[in-house]
């Protein structure tokens, strides 16, 4: 029995009508009948006296109405609750990211986003470039981000923000002072370098291909934050994006230098596992991401 069949016999008694009803519900009288009569078949009782004139409701059929009523109202129910649940940012929302854009880009946004949705339990991991991805894929993070994301299988990349990289050196380093530097300016200087497997590195690498330069490397780090000591111990210089160095410059700890040239800005990007379900919480982060895509430019 379909819940049709219950819309059908409140129609019936309504219109007190097998032609009434059945137009209401866009089917044949003969269709209501035998609705009508399976009904009374199954439950071996009489619902209602038909006549021309006395059609009746017996008693058999006023507890089936009424029983039939709680159980549309349930029914109908469930799509307020679901409707509920699929507009409610609530749950767990847990985020995977590199140090980089953890440590110095994504604080604000994830404020932001905790005082509109205080009822969500957010959870932030900090991870290199590879490990983001996989977290994303085997579903140990809803959302993932990362610099110069990559098409992989089973991910979906959201495009996020860029920013742009400069070149970092102590305050007293003979570079400090200069307003811009060219990637030719930078040929034979002694240079602190993140790790090869890290798509920053591997960007950095082709843009001294590209422009013919070498450096020359002193040592490699894994994360920013030590690529930063790694230039005020070695009085040597970097190449960073420029958000990552905004407390140590303006500390006057280290000195930031534009970068002429071309490719010098790090697109970022918001991974998610292709045809993971969008829940609320996920669709409310990644709006505020993207707003910072418009006031990046």
């Amino acid at each position: 029995m379909q819940i049709e069949t219950f819309r059908i016999l409140f129609d019936l008694v309504e219109t007190a009508s097998f032609s009434e009803a059945a137009e209401r519900n866009g089917v044949t009288q003969s269709a209501v009948s035998q609705q009508i009569k399976a009904i009374e078949e199954k439950f071996g009782v009489t619902l209602v006296e038909r006549g021309r004139k006395n059609f009746a409701v017996t008693p058999e059929g006023e507890i089936f109405l009424s029983a039939g009523k709680e159980i549309l109202q349930i029914y109908e129910g469930i799509h307020g609750k679901l409707d509920e649940l699929r507009n409610s940012v609530t749950g767990h929302l847990k985020i995977a990211t590199v140090y980089s854009i953890g440590f110095h880009e994504l604080p604000p946004y994830i404020n932001e986003f905790k005082a509109a949705f205080p009822s969500v339990e957010l959870e932030v991991s900090y991870r290199r470039s590879n490990q983001v991805y996989s977290d994303v894929i085997e579903n140990r993070a809803d959302l993932g981000l990362v610099a110069y994301p990559k098409t992989r299988k089973g991910i979906e990349i959201e495009p996020a923000w860029s920013d742009r990289l400069v070149v970092i050196c102590p305050p007293g380093h003979r570079l400090a002072e200069r307003k811009s530097l060219s990637l030719k300016n930078l040929d034979g200087q002694r240079f602190i370098s993140f790790e090869p497997d890290l798509p920053t590195r591997q960007a950095i690498d082709a843009m001294f291909l590209e422009a013919g330069i070498s450096v020359k490397e002193v040592v490699e780090f894994d994360n920013i934050e030590t690529v930063k000591r790694g230039v005020e111990i070695e009085n040597a210089i970097s190449i960073v994006p420029s958000e990552s160095v905004k407390y140590e410059v303006e500390a006057g700890v280290l000195k930031q230098v534009k970068l002429e040239g071309r490719n010098i800005r790090r697109p970022l990007g918001i991974l998610r596992r292709r045809n993971k379900a969008l829940t609320p919480a996920m669709r409310e982060m990644i709006d505020i991401l993207r707003a910072k895509m418009g006031e990046s430019g």
